[in-house]
């Protein structure tokens, strides 16, 4: 009988993966549909470029010809000298959209604008942007100075020039000793700061850097971090960096761009994105080590952390948190219209044997779009965001802090705003030099303090900690967005 029961179980499971497959397929299909009709009525416009920008990518889509899509929906001005960072795991979509920038990718829906030109048709020679890889793609049969004067040659800059932007660059990187020297017979460093050097050497634009960094050891990532940024003051280029590494992120960017699955998550200072992450993905993604979250109850005027404290809220976060939810509604409501639409588009798109148009059904359509896997998943949302408006009984909440904001009794007397002191004990104590990471037992979960190494923490250790309610963040259980996100 149990076997059975599972057959069932998984032809359920396939049948529901057939659907979503058929439905996600209909939906790629007239969205990639209509972002190359979009495409190719916006290049017979005239283009005008924003005033006030340098770049400026609006709604960049990249989806590729198997109608996987790698970027949506990317948005982002940058300003002359700017330096900004695309930050985020594999596969999230940052060096696609370097690509697409430099023209090494064409951009599937979108406008693309560098330096007041429309530039989504422009061959990547025509952008005047220089690129740095991550691989340092040297001719392993010239020399250095030949390696860094071998584009300016192909764009027959005289040679007198070449000799002068040449030296000029080695003289600002340190490698005027090596230009005679052949890539083997250099270091990593010395091979990347080659590298750095043969895009100086073109006078762009841009300078567009794809993890230069991430081959080399991390002493000399730390070493060329500081060169990086010393250059980009020096010349004053626009600068767009692509890293995996948020700690990169946080130490050389103007702005950070933190990107997952394709997405923009934030765009922020470092300061504005670690202090006041938009979700628990930078919450945690950004910040070693990250930011804790423990689950909680959000109650009338304050939150409670299981029975180990309460933390009472002021007028201006329960204002937040109703509004936020309000908008939360509203947001879903309208997603479920768009997912309609979408399905009407791939219905009018339909032709019979006789090349005619069939009537569309709307009563099929609103089925379809009900059984939508994503339909439900916002009707659920839905139901929930009324929830957290209606009950008054309270909601569950992530509430997040990170390891600095909870602090040792005799750290926290300066606080202005601390919680309730908490009894709690060690499980593990971590010894960085000058303070510990003391992993903490909190309701089942381990969360990390950083504590001064003075206090000599050991494992089974009992603290008296306290949080810092100045610094603390709030997040939706369910989508995990930030409640009271922070406005620069």
């Amino acid at each position: 009988m149990k076997q059975k029961l599972s057959k069932e179980e998984r032809r359920e499971l396939e049948r529901k993966q057939e659907l979503e497959e058929k439905i996600l397929s209909k939906k790629r299909e007239v969205v990639y549909k209509e972002m190359i009709k979009a495409q190719k009525a916006s290049l017979r416009e005239d283009k005008t470029a924003p005033n006030d920008v340098f770049i400026s990518l609006q709604h960049i889509n990249k989806i590729y010809p198997n109608r996987v899509q790698a970027v949506f929906d990317f948005n982002l001005d940058i300003k002359e000298r700017e330096f900004i960072v695309f930050v985020g795991p594999s596969g999230c979509g940052k060096s696609t959209t370097l690509r697409m920038i430099a023209g090494l990718e064409e951009i599937t829906g979108g406008d693309l604008y560098i330096d007041g030109e429309f530039a989504n048709e422009l061959e990547p020679k025509d952008r005047d942007t220089a690129m740095v890889f991550q691989s340092y793609a040297l001719y392993p049969h010239m020399t250095v100075y030949d390696n860094m004067a071998f584009g300016l040659q192909m764009r027959h800059v005289p040679k007198p020039e070449i000799e002068e932007r040449v030296k000029k660059a080695a003289e600002i990187l340190q490698i005027t000793e090596y230009l005679d020297r052949k890539p083997k017979a250099l270091s990593g460093g010395q091979c990347q700061r080659v590298a750095l050097g043969r895009a100086i050497v073109r006078n762009a634009k841009v300078f567009l850097m794809d993890e230069p960094l991430s081959n080399l050891d991390a002493k000399l990532r730390v070493q060329m971090r500081s060169e990086i940024v010393k250059l980009h003051n020096e010349l004053g280029a626009t600068t767009i960096y692509v890293t995996h590494d948020q700690i990169e992120a946080m130490t050389m960017a103007s702005r950070i761009v933190v990107m997952n699955k394709g997405y923009i998550q934030q765009i922020g200072s470092p300061k504005v994105i670690y202090n006041h992450p938009a979700n628990t993905f930078v919450a945690t993604f950004i910040g070693s080590p990250a930011m804790n979250i423990i689950e909680g109850t959000f109650k009338k005027d304050h939150i409670e952390l299981g029975d180990v404290v309460s933390i009472k809220v002021n007028k201006e976060t329960i204002e937040a948190h109703n509004n936020f939810y309000k908008e939360e509604i509203e947001k879903a409501n309208n997603r479920i219209e768009e997912i309609k639409h979408t399905l009407i588009l791939y219905e009018e798109t339909k032709e019979n044997k006789k090349g005619e148009q069939p009537a569309i059904d709307i009563d099929a359509i609103n089925a379809e779009v009900e059984s939508d896997p994503e339909v439900i998943e916002l009707r659920n949302s839905i139901a929930h965001y009324e929830d957290c408006l209606n009950n008054k009984e309270g909601h569950p909440i992530l509430f997040g802090i990170r390891p600095e904001d909870i602090m040792e009794k005799t750290s926290a007397v300066l606080l202005k705003n601390p919680s309730d002191h908490m009894k709690l004990k060690v499980s593990i104590a971590e010894l960085l030099g000058n303070e510990y990471y003391a992993h903490i037992d909190f309701l089942g979960k381990d969360v990390i303090a950083k504590v001064n190494a003075e206090l000599n923490v050991e494992k089974d250790q009992i603290l008296d900690l306290t949080f810092n309610l100045d610094k603390y963040c709030l997040f939706d259980k369910v989508n995990g967005r930030n409640i009271k996100p922070y406005k620069e």
